[in-house]
């Protein structure tokens, strides 16, 4: 017959195994299926468990996703494209530096739905690596205060901003130069976004209440549609890495509409194991543009550029 261990020692034992199982002080418990339910974690909009619901003043994360194909998307990034843009550049370093404050978020009854009012800004430079000293061409400043929602898969981004842009000083002291605009203006935005499953697609416009010069285009539609697959690759504790696709087309009036199409394909890596707090991700892209320039002072010109980049979310 097997022995019988002293009752103190059961007692040890079971009170071992009480305070393994209990979680520690402070650590976050996921909620059983808010994972699958919380389409924002996803993209890595970054909503913490516990900020998924109520009113939370300096919220972190946001509830609209940022668009990946978007040239001037809320992402940090930096690419190397060459191309047809004779009058612009054709091997160009693209870097962008942006960021978003979330200043109030007004949580639903489900993880990841709600209203937020945010604080976002972001600079947009290009580099002209054909020359000695890679000169700077265009910078572009863009500050806006977006207020976003989201229900489910639906959500949605109406953002006034501002944005100016300048040529950079060694590109001014080219003999060919174009002629500087003192460009600036002031928009009112409007993204809607749907999730179908691993494909998002949006669509929406920009009004221009104030521009300079006049000759700026005064609408602009809007529209694109993004691949997320939910399967991945882990590699051990290093990270996941999975394939996203994205295409972006924007259309502005003039005399007649000017299309352009921006693609991006490659792949997002994350955290290895992600637990209450999406992880930040970063990705790999191979980029494509097509159509009227997105750089501010050169709006006039069409370029066509295609290259490789690293996209940083936040």
């Amino acid at each position: 017959m097997p022995r019988r261990r002293p009752p103190r020692t059961r007692a040890a034992a079971l009170a071992l195994a009480v305070a393994l199982s209990t979680p520690r002080a402070g650590a976050q418990e996921p909620v059983a299926g808010s994972a699958e339910r919380s389409t924002p974690g996803r993209c890595a909009a970054g909503i913490t468990e516990e900020e998924a619901r109520g009113y939370v003043p300096l919220p972190r994360g946001d509830v609209f996703c940022p668009l990946m194909a978007d040239p001037k998307g809320l992402r940090s990034f930096v690419s190397y494209l060459r191309g047809d843009a004779d009058e612009f550049a054709t091997d160009v370093a693209s870097v962008g530096i942006s960021d978003a404050f979330g200043l109030v978020r007004f949580g639903g009854d489900d993880a990841g739905n709600g209203v937020q009012i945010s604080l976002s800004g972001g600079v947009f430079a290009q580099f002209d690596l054909g020359t000695n000293s890679q000169d700077l061409i265009n910078a572009d400043y863009v500050i806006g205060l977006p207020i976003s929602a989201r229900l489910g898969g639906f959500s949605a981004r109406f953002r006034p901003y501002h944005q100016s842009s300048h040529l950079g000083d060694e590109f001014l002291l080219r003999a060919n130069h174009p002629e500087r605009e003192n460009l600036s203006f002031e928009a009112l935005e409007l993204i809607l976004s749907q999730d179908l499953g691993p494909l998002r697609l949006y669509g929406g416009g920009e009004y221009y209440v104030n521009r300079e010069p006049s000759s700026l285009p005064q609408k602009l539609g809007h529209a694109g549609a993004e691949l997320r697959p939910r399967a991945s690759a882990r590699f051990g504790n290093v990270g996941t890495a999975r394939l996203v696709a994205a295409g972006d087309v924007k259309a502005v009036a003039e005399e007649d509409w000017e299309i352009g199409v921006s693609a991006r394909v490659g792949v997002e890596v994350g955290r290895a194991r992600e637990g209450t707090v999406p992880s930040r991700r970063w990705m790999l892209l191979y980029e494509f543009y097509d159509g009227p320039s997105p750089y501010g002072q050169f709006f006039q010109s069409d370029v066509r550029l295609m290259g490789v980049g690293f996209h940083f979310s936040l």
